[in-house]
């Protein structure tokens, strides 16, 4: 958001966005086209609400006040007007104005097993069981770019096992610019990063084969791994003090026989711990020693929230490894592209394991991402000032309502790792929802069981929603201090990302 183009008005007026900020952002959207001057006005409006540019709740310009900045008459601003209305785009109130809003999800907002939507603007359920973000900027802009270019793609079947040509090169030139040298051809582009996850699971794991994961991690590859038969060898990270045991891993692998393993070492899922390079030239050398492979998931690598130079990639280390990564956490989750990158020697044996699972991911979308990438550093600019944001407003409520839970903030990723001060995460997810609130308890993330001292508090959702938080959170845990709740209520939740 331009925040010298806004601003909050006493009395809970929504904040406004100035017409001449908005003539800015439409002006070259207008030019384009021959439809009638007043549909390309809201053609263009609705592009920049659906995207973000002009965010949800805020105050437009008046019909009168837009006329001069836009070069257009008062009649076509006011028939622009009236078309959003009609569409759901713009709301009008007497005494407020008109406010963008974006129309509600057609059949709902809540999915059987996640919300798409936090829902928590007017005082709503807020879905905290979700490290995921909404659209960043320019995304319906990247479509109409995508589909400029679709007609070049319709002549063939629509097939790419391996991905696009162009979307594979942009992948391997950010991994090489990393520090992890790649050709494209090492590259398969893939239906996010579980679906790589997924088809790494083909050449390395065998039925009731040992693979060493972390404890805690991310919930549904472990329902991946043991859906693809193997047998989990949890390592304990203990993120409040030292993060990966390099001696424990090494005890760990010998005594369990792993040849494969999954690790997170940057902004660990759901711990936030990022492995330094002093660790990963440790662990790599433990793997090595041992014959593992390892699957590298670095989906959250790109969210870093401290300015801070990031460590070079654990995959540089490891020549046999497997790094697996997504554009759903730093673009978005409904885009549904992720990748895989294979050692060279071994790109024929996943890419056959991957058309086991699917044929490709869809061309469209891939061509949205490829787009994307073309603005990944500014769009990286906002989504990490809205995760700052988020986390900043999160512990700052922790601090003042929940003191005695124990948190070390993180240096990146969407979401904090909260100790409890004694165990009954399952019974806060219960009490939660009677204030308000959706949790995953801590037990979701615990590959060999417990953790039910811990929960997750992802901090991807808008910071003032974030705000109200801890204070419903304190008078759950009230609830679980005195009695009030049963665990045994919690029901079955599928954690989503």
């Amino acid at each position: 958001m331009d925040t010298q183009s806004t601003s909050h008005h006493p009395g809970g007026m929504p904040r406004l966005v100035t017409a001449t900020r908005v003539a800015s952002l439409v002006g070259p959207l207008v030019d384009r086209g021959d439809a009638p001057a007043y549909s390309r006005l809201a053609d263009a409006l609705r592009q920049v609400i659906a995207d973000g540019r002009i965010p949800q709740g805020t105050r437009l310009p008046s019909e009168r006040d837009l006329t001069g900045p836009v070069g257009l008459s008062r009649t076509t601003v006011t028939r622009a007007y009236a078309e959003l209305r009609e569409q759901g785009y713009v709301l009008t109130r007497r005494g407020s104005g008109s406010v963008a809003r974006v129309p509600d999800v057609p059949g709902g907002r809540v999915d059987h097993l996640l919300a798409p939507s936090s829902l928590g603007d007017d005082g709503r359920v807020l879905d905290l069981t979700c490290t995921a973000q909404g659209a960043p900027s320019g995304l319906v802009e990247a479509y109409q770019r995508a589909l400029e270019q679709l007609p070049t793609y319709l002549q063939g079947t629509g097939y790419y096992p391996s991905g696009l040509p162009a979307l594979r090169e942009r992948i391997a030139a950010r991994f090489t610019a990393r520090g992890l040298p790649t050709d494209a051809d090492q590259v398969l582009v893939t239906a996010g990063a579980l679906a790589a996850v997924a088809t790494a699971c083909g050449p390395l794991v065998g039925r009731r084969a040992p693979v060493l994961v972390e404890s805690p991690t991310y919930p549904n590859v472990v329902a991946a791994l043991q859906g693809a038969g193997a047998r989990l060898v949890a390592h304990p990270l203990d993120h409040l003090t030292q993060d990966w045991d390099v001696p424990g891993l090494a005890a760990a692998v010998r005594a369990s026989g792993a040849r494969a393993a999954y690790l997170i070492p940057d902004f660990h899922n759901p711990t936030g711990a990022l492995m330094d390079d002093g660790q990963r030239a440790e662990v790599a050398r433990v793997l090595r020693g041992a014959g593992v492979v390892a699957v590298i998931d670095e989906s959250l690598v790109d969210l870093s929230l401290e300015g801070q130079e990031m460590p070079g990639p654990l995959g540089a280390h490891l020549p046999t490894a497997v790094t697996v990564g997504s554009a759903s956490k730093s673009l978005w989750g409904g885009l549904r592209v992720g990748w895989l990158r294979a050692p060279r020697g071994r790109v024929d044996e996943f890419a056959s394991s991957r058309l086991r699972l699917d044929l490709g991911a869809p061309v469209m979308e891939q061509l949205v991402v490829t787009h994307l990438l073309d603005r990944y550093d500014e769009i990286l600019a906002e989504r990490r000032a809205h995760l700052r944001e988020g986390r900043d407003a999160l512990v700052a409520g922790l601090s003042r309502h929940l003191p005695d839970w124990r948190v070390r903030v993180p240096a990146g990723g969407m979401a904090l790792w909260c100790a409890l001060p004694s165990p009954g995460s399952t019974a806060l997810a219960v009490a939660a929802r009677s204030h308000g609130v959706v949790l995953a308890a801590g037990p979701a993330f615990a590959p060999a069981g417990g953790m039910d001292g811990w929960v997750r508090l992802p901090y991807s959702l808008p910071a003032d929603q974030l705000a109200g938080v801890p204070e419903r959170l304190a008078a759950a845990w009230d609830d679980v201090v005195r009695g009030r709740v049963r665990p045994g209520l919690a029901g079955a939740r599928r954690i989503i990302a």
